[in-house]
């Protein structure tokens, strides 16, 4: 089971698997472990990653960076509309109202989804783990900004789905780092302990988000967060563009934002330029070559004209970190470090006004860059059964407010009830109690518009069927479980009907039956996401100590008490919940969206085997022709040569003009063709250079047998014990293999080196291996074995003629001389034995 963690951000992607007992970042196909976050279209296939960045500048419109920002946004929202004026490829709206990205794909105007897009780029970073892990990946934890609305959340999952992937958990990015962080330290206090409060900056290109975090060992808390997604690395690069193209109108008379081309070089080098001034505080120049209209520009910055410039920016980097300090009610000395990652933090003025504010230096410990990617995968590590990984607990919290509203039973109107405030535990569920005679409808909503990124604050509507009154015409009490799940998304996940059933006076209520004093006052917490070790009782214990919201409290009606309730037995109806999600694509629209991607794969893998065999026959036409003249010159004659080389020079001509795009059976009959002519050269080459190791093989072989056979006539003790008639078969094999030999090299020494040889390296190998088979099982026969003669022994002595040999005193077996059998044997003396 693979264990895998996508950092999806705005201008670049990481991947970290789980393998060999830690987290480790993998490369791509370029052995780079940073992959562009670009998608590139063209009349026969896609290009993503690295190679999609590559053709920013040639193919400008159809190559499309940056769409993250667009998830879950509909056409018409303001920060899209304003976004478009610095894209140089075209949005487009879909049926549905959401944004969609227009694009020449397959020599056709093609208008994709946000989260096709995104399948797009997703699918390349499932293949990059897939390549190293050496096996298919499904389960994924994939990041998202803390920010991320609804609505978002929902759209990058359909994106996850499209790309063929299981996504466990969207792990916010802070969280992420949080774990990253976490998980390794040992020195981290004991539950029962005050918890280290450690607080995490990630400024990334696409925005800025600070989270507190409370740490213990085996647990992390998140205590708050807050962020500004208009302050990221990109604003800053916009601000660079902006002051170029001012500059460059001025000096040059260009309007650079009307030439796609001219901006995206701009784009990049005002990055380059970013980066350097982070490092040096000097004048450093821009240069662009043939910027536009084949004008040459230039022009230069240092990094205090620059910080001038952003001061705007800068002073919003504060407003975050204010924030978390005053919803948490910490002060700064209770900040045990300030972690910061993310590309952007290595910008020396945000640093400064970070420490600045803290009154610290700032730890750096963790990789600026890999720190998401990492947290992911060990997220799903932990998720994972096939990893054992030790217990480490993660609650998150939820960003915004998030309240229901609904169609009030006893008053005209909506009625509406917070049911997530802001930085409430997650995941979490509620329990809520509804009095109903008919089905009716909850819409969740941020409450908070003013804290979104976007305009829209609606969620989604949710429809509780089936609902009925009860049998004796009152209304009926519906139980709503309501969800934030592990993904920070907001549903209602349950619906149920109580029924309410008296108990005849006399009759005793089994122990399963719960009455509904019982049911009442009760808040239930949803543990399946989230495992608590036994450290956290207290806090398990403060958090579902939560009192349940009925609509009679809410609106003031309390029963006046009794003295005694009849005693009751409720039944349970589950009750089905038709879902109406802002900006989740339908089942049928995800379900073709799969199946086009699907083909896309397959259309990219079948033009890249195509183009494959084009560039074989580029590559052999290049490659013969060298050889043609060097290695090779002396094993073809000089008119095969120059119609050889001929039908190269045809071929590479060919391949710029009529073979520029031809299927892929075309080039491989072509590249036959070729080979045709060239195949038999190259064999003549091989040949020449191996066979003088052949026959060296073989005259080493038949030396050997021809050694055994003369020592065999010499009557060699030896090989005494091999047979004479077997021994004359090998001798005359072994005698005809060195005159077909003999033969052959004389031959082969007279041919001219331009023919094919007289013998080929297969014959001699062949003939290496006839005379094995014949004359190895003969001359490698071993010897047989003699067994000693036995002793006869009489009474008297030895038998073989050794009258007054003596055996030594000390012998077992042997009896001394004189010595009846039957009779006790008397002691010899000892003596010394030399």
């Amino acid at each position: 089971m693979s264990v895998v963690g996508f950092d999806l951000g705005f201008q670049s992607c990481y991947v970290a698997v789980a393998r060999a007992g830690g987290i480790e970042t993998v490369a791509n196909e370029y052995s780079d472990r940073c992959t562009p976050s670009f998608v590139s279209y063209g009349p026969r296939n896609r290009f993503i990653g690295a190679a999609a960045k590559s053709q920013v500048v040639s193919n400008c419109q159809n190559t499309v960076q940056g769409f993250k920002q667009f998830h879950g946004r509909a056409f018409s929202d303001p920060y899209v509309q304003a976004a478009k004026s610095n894209l140089v490829y075209d949005l487009a709206q879909l049926p549905s109202g959401s944004t969609g990205i227009k694009v020449m794909y397959m020599e056709e105007e093609r208008v994709f989804s946000i989260e096709q897009v995104t399948g797009m780029l997703l699918t390349k970073l499932k293949e990059t783990a897939e390549s190293a892990m050496k096996k298919p990946v499904v389960d994924c934890v994939i990041s998202v900004p803390s920010y991320f609305t609804d609505p978002e959340r929902r759209s990058v999952m359909d994106a996850a789905q499209i790309a063929g992937l299981n996504c466990l958990r969207l792990m916010n990015d802070s969280t992420a780092v949080t774990l990253a962080y976490g998980i390794y330290k040992q020195d981290l206090p004991a539950p029962e302990e005050k918890p280290r409060i450690v607080l995490f900056v990630d400024v990334g290109h696409s925005g800025y988000q600070v989270s507190v975090c409370a740490f213990n060992k085996g647990k992390l808390k998140i205590l708050a967060t807050a962020f500004d997604p208009e302050l990221g690395g990109k604003n800053f690069d916009n601000i660079l563009v902006n002051h170029f193209c001012e500059e460059f109108g001025k000096k040059y008379k260009l309007d650079v934002k009307t030439k796609p081309r001219a901006l995206v070089r701009l784009y990049q080098e005002c990055e380059k330029l970013k980066r350097l001034m982070s490092a040096n505080s000097s004048d450093l120049p821009l240069n662009i070559e043939c910027f536009m209209n084949d004008i040459d520009v230039s022009g230069k910055l240092n990094r205090g004209q620059f910080e001038e410039m952003c001061a705007g920016l800068l002073a919003k980097v504060e407003g975050p970190l204010r924030s978390v300090m005053e919803q948490t009610k910490l002060k700064k000395e209770d900040i045990y470090a300030v972690e910061i990652v993310g590309g952007a933090s290595r910008m020396p003025a945000i640093k400064e006004r970070i420490g600045k504010f803290f009154g610290k230096e700032l730890s750096t410990t963790l990789n600026a860059d890999e720190a998401v990617a990492r947290g992911c995968a060990l997220q799903c590590a932990i998720l994972s059964p096939a990893f054992k990984v030790r217990e480490f607990s993660i609650t998150d919290v939820v960003p915004y407010s998030i309240s229901l509203k609904w169609n009030s039973a006893a008053e005209e109107g909506l009625s509406d009830c917070e049911v997530f405030p802001k930085n409430h535990a997650a995941p979490f569920s509620k329990v809520l109690t509804f009095f109903r005679k008919e089905p009716f409808t909850l819409e969740g909503y941020y409450n908070n518009k003013k804290e979104l990124p976007c305009p829209n604050s609606a969620i989604g509507q949710f429809l509780v069927k089936n609902v009925v009154p009860q049998a004796s015409g009152e209304s009926a009490k519906v139980k709503v479980k309501v969800r934030v799940n592990i993904h920070g998304m907001f549903s209602v996940s349950s619906a149920s009907l109580v029924e309410v059933i008296k108990v005849p006076e006399g009759e005793e209520s089994t122990e399963n039956d719960q009455t509904v004093n019982e049911e009442e006052n009760k808040m239930q917490m949803d543990h399946e996401d989230q495992k608590l070790p036994t450290g956290d009782s207290e806090d398990k214990k403060t958090e579902a100590e939560e009192m349940e919201t009925t609509e009679d409290d809410k609106q003031g009606k309390n029963q006046p008490p009794q003295a005694k309730k009849p005693k009751v037995k409720t039944k349970t109806v589950e009750l089905p919940i038709e879902n109406k999600l802002h900006w989740q694509l339908p089942n049928d629209v995800l379900n073709l969206c799969v199946e086009n991607e699907g083909k896309m794969i397959m259309q990219d893998k079948l033009e890249k085997e195509r183009n494959d065999a084009k560039n074989y026959v580029e590559e052999y036409v290049y490659e013969m022709r060298d050889k043609l003249h060097g290695i090779l010159e002396k094993f073809v004659n000089e008119a095969d040569r120059d119609t050889f080389s001929l039908k190269l020079e045809d071929t590479e001509t060919w391949l710029y003009e009529d073979g520029e795009d031809q299927q892929k059976q075309v080039y491989i009959d072509k590249l036959g063709d070729l080979k045709q002519m060239g195949q038999p050269i190259c064999e003549r080459y091989v040949e020449a250079n191996e066979r003088p190791k052949a026959f060296e093989e073989l005259g080493r072989q038949i030396q050997v047998y021809m050694k055994i056979v003369e020592a065999y006539k010499a009557k060699d003790e030896l090989y005494d014990h091999l047979d004479e008639l077997e021994v004359t078969r090998v001798d005359k094999q072994v005698k005809d293999a060195m005159v077909w030999m003999s033969s052959k090299m004389n031959q082969q020494n007279n041919q001219d080196l331009t023919l094919d040889p007289v013998v080929k390296i297969g014959e001699i190998h062949a003939k290496i291996k006839e005379l094995y088979s014949a004359c190895n099982p003969v001359l490698s026969k071993p010897k047989p074995k003699v067994e000693p003669p036995k002793e006869e022994k009489t009474e008297n002595g030895p038998v073989n003629g050794q009258e007054g040999t003596e055996e030594p005193c000390n012998s077992d077996k042997a009896k001394p001389a004189g010595t009846e059998e039957g009779t006790p044997e008397k002691k010899q003396p000892e003596m010394d034995i030399e």
